[in-house]
């Protein structure tokens, strides 16, 4: 691309990104339409715990523990996996070098 081809496009961009008026975009043009007629209710940036406890399956977790900690049961599926990524990767380059 030409230095001057390079100018004419810093230009365009600068030209519109100091435009007055920017439309919005297709999305937010799309919901625009759709809320003026049926506007949606309020959302709570976090629900409340009580609320997430119940659309949820009831827990089967002992009284004592924390809710939000989590199990050992997946603690051992991630280390499990990843070693048996390590011994696959492994295996792989030990059958490459031979």
């Amino acid at each position: 691309m030409s230095e001057r081809d390079d100018e004419e496009r810093e230009f365009d961009l600068k030209w519109a990104d100091g435009a007055e008026h920017k439309e919005p975009s297709a999305r937010a043009r799309m919901l625009a339409a759709r809320w003026k007629d049926n506007p949606p209710g309020p959302v709570p940036f976090r629900a409340d715990p009580e609320h997430r406890r119940a659309s949820r399956r009831p827990s089967r977790r002992s009284p004592g523990r924390s809710p939000g900690r989590s199990s050992w049961v997946s603690t051992a599926l991630v280390f499990g996996c990843v070693a048996a990524v390590i011994v696959l990767l492994g295996y792989i380059n030990f059958r490459g070098s031979s």
